[in-house]
């Protein structure tokens, strides 16, 4: 034993929150602000309109906390809001959703690469996000919460707004068309090479 005090337990701190303990909420905050700016982020393209969505979602989800369902799993509750707040947000200005490359670098982490390897690794990336970019919205927003913001089913159902079987089937398809793009544009880079060879030996291409 180490002598701290233990720390409460998730439904714990809910239910005291639910009775108007505000210090459990502001712990509640603490613990989901992370995953909170980085669904919205993905969600609004943008850091700040991320920070006030959340932070919206966070208010909204306290006001909420009445009819939250005693035992139910908090997390996916509160995603779902930051999720509704995310989208009007980015409804409200307007702006078009793109998946940045901060994402990937959340979703990176770790051991440091070496040089070769990490050179290696920001091509790939690049290729990666820029295949993702072609997809429609709602594609790249499926692959970002599995893959970057590593949410469960249930999670994504819930800011999804969706059954944990459509989720399933939207993020095979989703899959399936990244690969199309990925596999089209190393098609692309092959001929693009071939191209260049026979520049160089003045012989005819295409």
């Amino acid at each position: 034993m180490d002598g701290q005090p233990a720390q409460p337990a998730e439904g714990e701190l809910v239910e005291r929150a639910r009775r108007g303990d505000v210090g459990a909420y502001e712990t509640l905050v603490r613990h989901y602000q992370e995953i909170a700016f980085r669904t919205a982020y993905v969600i609004t393209g943008t850091a700040a309109d991320a920070e006030d969505a959340a932070q919206d979602a966070f208010m909204k989800a306290h006001a909420a906390l009445p009819r939250f369902r005693p035992g139910a799993p908090f997390r996916p509750w509160l995603l779902q809001i930051v999720a509704n707040e995310a989208r009007n947000r980015r409804r409200a200005g307007g702006r078009r959703y793109r998946l940045a490359l901060r994402a990937a670098e959340w979703a990176a982490g770790g051991v440091e690469p070496s040089p070769e390897a990490g050179a290696l690794a920001a091509e790939r990336r690049e290729e990666l996000l820029g295949a993702l970019a072609e997809l429609r919205e709602d594609d790249r927003q499926v692959i970002a919460y599995r893959y970057f913001l590593e949410l469960s089913e249930a999670e994504m159902a819930a800011a999804l707004g969706c059954a944990r079987g459509t989720v399933k089937s939207r993020l095979a398809r989703a899959l399936d068309r990244l690969r199309d793009r990925l596999t089209g544009r190393a098609g692309a880079g092959v001929e693009d090479t071939e191209a260049e060879t026979a520049d160089r030996k003045g012989a005819p291409h295409g």
